[in-house]
This record gives structure tokens, sequence and C-alpha cells, in this order.
């Protein structure tokens, strides 16, 4: 997996204490509802294209680069879908905290491929036929099911059960 330059001087300096770092994810959905998922070529689970935000990037341009690098899948944003926070632990120990704001987006061209290294795989699924996903990926794919949903947020003090206990990859 592909670390950006920016985390590993990071993590140089504070090793593998807490990062909260800026993320963000894409629910692509085609016309016929079907959403696209990538097999993660560190822990082989299928999840929605994800990734962090480069310094100086906005998230809009960052959730475009994530999908076509992982998937090959060009996309268009129809909506903001949610913000959350997202603990994650990975298998060499790193701690992460994303700010996570994922998007509904449509597929405008490219064809699914896997990038060999963040993904293994890439498909096109059923809503109601996913393979298995975490709460966090069926939260995301959740709010964003209707074109016109409203932003999902936790409310102040909610504590939604995907948002809770870090991932381990």
């Amino acid at each position: 997996m592909a670390i950006s330059p920016y985390i590993r001087r990071m993590r140089a300096r504070i090793g593998k204490e807490l990062l909260l770092l800026p993320g963000v994810s894409a629910v692509v959905r085609d016309d016929a509802g079907r959403v696209l998922l990538a097999r993660r070529g560190d822990n082989g689970r299928w999840s929605l294209p994800a990734g962090v935000i480069d310094p100086g990037e906005q998230p809009a341009d960052a959730v475009l680069r994530e999908v076509l690098e992982e998937t090959g899948v060009h996309v268009e944003i129809e909506r903001v879908g949610g913000v959350a926070t997202h603990p994650v632990v990975y298998p060499n120990g790193d701690a992460c905290e994303y700010l996570n704001v994922w998007f509904r987006c449509r597929p405008i061209g490219g064809a699914p491929r896997a990038d060999g290294d963040e993904s293994t795989e890439v498909g096109w699924f059923e809503p109601d036929d996913l393979p298995a996903l975490d709460d966090w990926s069926r939260l995301r794919i959740d709010t964003t099911v209707a074109e016109d949903d409203r932003t999902w947020y936790a409310r102040p003090g909610e504590r939604h059960p995907a948002l809770g206990q870090p991932d381990a990859l």
C-alpha cells in the first residue's frame, strides 16, 4: 500500500501514535443502482474506494483521484453523503483516526480494474447482494441510497456503532 510522503514524515516523528488524518471515500452507484467495491490489497476485504487527502488538495479532488487510482473508473460527484471520524489501527500498529468525507458518485467513464496494490479486485454489486462488509462501509452505503438524501453526520452525543472501535485492518 502506498503511503504519502507527508504521512511517512509524520510517522518518522511520532512513531505509531495516533494521527488525525483527513480522508475521503466514494459510494459509486451506476444507473442500475449497483455499488462499486474494491478488494483491499492490505487485508483482502471488500471496501469502498477511499484514501487520504494530500496537503493542499480539496476533498472533491481527492475522491475523484482515489476512485480512479483504485478502480479505473472515472466518476462525477452527485452530493456529499456524510462526514464522521473513524478510527483505524493498521497491522503494523500505526493508529489513525480519519475525519472522512464520503461522497455519492456516479460513473462517467473508464472500466473497472484493480491497480494490483491498493486493490486486487474491483466489481459492481447489487445492493441486496453485497459481499461481507464492515459496519463502516455499510453506514456510508446506507446514507447514500437516494440522490437527494440529507448529508449524514453523527448528531451531538451520538455514538453510532460503526464509528466506535478502531477497525483492525
